[in-house]
């Protein structure tokens, strides 16, 4: 497969010492994936990836956090946008699908940014290969379990329902908008683990409890709705209730300290207009969760 990638001036923070940012010695790649066909309110998904990658270069190197300057410890390289020219639904899966496949197959972390929520279907398929024990976590704002919708069964809103047809264990983290089929789902799959947004705050072990329902091996989907509104307005489908940075911080550093996160992507933030804060936010989250997988479970 020909990839290529972003020297400094685009790539994700804006790396100049090639010895951080060239493929080969890079333990992380940023895999751009802005496939967007099936948004069912606001648009513009599509410019996410894009968006996060420019906000980065205005990350701070210094993970205050963490205390080091994580891109040094690990590599980040940066590969250029895929194209779906002629694809969509399944074979835009299939082609993530192989795309994914490339960097795993070279031993790479990949950290996709995606448009709409449907592209994780084919990220989980390409980890699966390697990763047979492979469970799946994601923060969302949606469930994301419907059969279908509007007719598609490759729908963003269908994203986690081609999963559980893999009969890989999902674990649903801050969950306040589903219908009734979905809630349904939820209650009688022993696949399905759903915490929703309205009773994590009253349970202070959840992030623990959470956590034990899933394998040694994770694969991590954050939908940017997963938030609150406050602190990422620039989403497509915008839920009041949502986590905020701190508490998911937490959350995210136990995850990575008690399991092995294998890959992770960031979808469904639509830039708006005359603000930054949600891509900026995100391209922070995308380097924490790498520092976080650097510094947590070997």
């Amino acid at each position: 497969m020909n990839t290529h990638f972003y020297d400094y001036e685009k790539n994700f923070l804006g790396i100049t010492e090639p010895e951080f940012c060239k493929y080969e010695k890079s333990k992380f790649v940023i895999q751009s994936v802005p496939y967007e066909h099936t948004s069912s309110y606001v648009e513009g998904s599509a410019n996410g990836p894009a968006a996060i990658l420019r906000c980065s270069q205005f990350v701070e190197f210094y993970d205050e956090m963490l205390g080091i300057e994580t891109y040094k410890k690990v590599g980040i390289a940066t590969a250029e946008p895929m194209n779906f020219e002629g694809k969509v639904d399944a074979a835009a899966i299939k082609l993530i699908e192989e795309h994914t496949s490339h960097f795993i197959n070279d031993n790479k972390i990949v950290c996709s940014l995606g448009a709409e929520h449907t592209v994780t279907l084919g990220f989980v398929k390409a980890h699966l290969k390697k990763y047979p024990k492979l469970s799946v976590l994601q923060i969302d704002a949606h469930a994301d379990l419907r059969f279908s919708y509007h007719d598609n069964l490759y729908s963003h809103a269908s994203v986690m329902a081609r999963i559980h047809e893999l009969d890989v264990p999902l674990t649903q983290i801050g969950i306040r908008a589903l219908s009734t089929p979905e809630a349904e789902l939820s209650t009688k799959s022993n696949k399905i683990h759903t915490y929703y947004a309205h009773n994590i705050r009253k349970n202070e072990n959840w992030m623990d409890a959470a956590i034990d329902t899933l394998s040694d091996t994770v694969y991590l989907t954050v939908d940017a709705d997963g938030f609150d509104p406050s602190i990422m307005p620039a989403v497509g489908t915008a839920e009041p209730g949502g986590l905020f940075w701190d508490e998911t911080m937490e959350f995210l550093r136990r995850l990575t300290e008690r399991k092995h996160v294998v890959g992770f992507d960031i979808v469904e933030c639509a830039p708006m207009e005359g603000t930054i804060i949600s891509e900026y936010t995100l391209a922070k989250l995308a380097y924490r969760i790498m520092g976080f997988i650097h510094t947590g479970k070997k």
